[in-house]
């Protein structure tokens, strides 16, 4: 015991509460640094979700050949989601079919 009445603590117990309170404000940073990740993913969405890659202006969705195409009225620019071109009526268009497979290798997804 000290002189002031309180023992005290020794080398491993000092360690062990010195590695719990780091192991705790880890975890809090952690935590925090996934708030903002999520944050900052959510307001780069709204910031440019549904904008012309080449302009920026908003672009509008369309029917197009029954596929939901965006088109930006400024630029022109027509741009198609995942999946869409698959949906296009190639025997109407033997041109753009012939084109699109031979791009067809290069756009697959990796495992596919």
């Amino acid at each position: 015991m000290s002189d002031k009445g309180m023992p005290r603590p020794s080398q491993g117990e000092e360690e062990y509460f010195v590695r719990e309170d780091a192991e705790k404000k880890r975890k809090i940073a952690l935590q925090v640094k996934r708030e903002l990740a999520a944050d900052e993913a959510k307001r780069l969405k709204d910031l440019h979700f549904m904008h012309c890659p080449k302009c920026g202006l908003k672009m509008q969705e369309i029917r197009f050949r029954g596929v939901h195409v965006d088109v930006c009225f400024g630029c022109n620019g027509i741009f198609l989601d995942r999946g869409d071109i698959e949906h296009l009526e190639w025997e109407k268009h033997p041109v753009m079919g012939a084109v699109l497979n031979w791009f067809k290798e290069e756009t697959k997804a990796p495992g596919r």
